[in-house]
């Protein structure tokens, strides 16, 4: 069982990342938060790792934070999520918001998240709501990525990666930067999911 893994970046993308730990090449699916916060390839990264094995199956999950781990496995605690869309889930609402949302009970908030229908945010709401910690303020946003083409381009994959037509995620995109969004990636992935429905 892979537990953690430290060693350098080799790449990254919206829902994945590849370290090399040891010579060996880990790919690792990853939630939006956990992208926006890892440093650029080449760098030494640690990341908290889940390791999902089916009989099919061995795929690795990775998280820069033991809370954001922790709410990722009591997402797939759930029955009806699996650990892709519980990465989904971790994706579209920031872990405060998440909390949050779960605990007030905000089914119409959790059914915005792509995958996540009206049964799947109800189970969640009904299994986890006892089960959070209350939440904490959100740390304040990411310093300003250099390139602003990238920034959209990486949006608008991630919006794609969680199931987004690309016509309505280019479209998104646009808007959520024309109505001000800024420059940062998790403020302008944030809006543009929310405009994408």
């Amino acid at each position: 069982m892979i537990a953690a893994l430290r060693g350098v970046l080799v790449e990254k993308h919206p829902n994945q990342a590849v370290v090399d730990a040891g010579g060996v090449g880990y790919e690792l699916h990853i939630p939006i938060t956990t992208y926006t916060h890892l440093p650029e390839a080449g760098a030494e990264v640690r990341l908290r790792v889940y390791t999902h094995v089916r009989e099919d199956t061995l795929a690795l999950y990775g998280f820069l934070s033991q809370d954001e781990k922790n709410m990722f496995e009591k997402l797939i605690g759930v029955s009806g999520i699996g650990p892709s869309l519980a990465i989904k889930v971790l994706s579209g609402l920031a872990a405060g918001e998440l909390i949050a949302a779960i605990r007030k009970g905000e089914v119409e908030r959790l059914v915005r998240i792509p995958g996540v229908g009206k049964k799947t945010a109800e189970r969640m709401v009904l299994e986890l709501r006892d089960k959070l910690p209350a939440p904490v303020g959100e740390g304040a946003a990411a310093p300003a990525a250099p390139s602003l083409s990238e920034i959209e381009q990486d949006v608008l994959s991630a919006l794609m990666n969680l199931g987004c037509a690309r016509p309505a995620a280019e479209q998104a995109v646009r808007k959520a930067k024309a109505g001000g969004a800024g420059t940062e990636f998790e403020p302008l992935f944030r809006r543009a999911l929310e405009l994408v429905r």
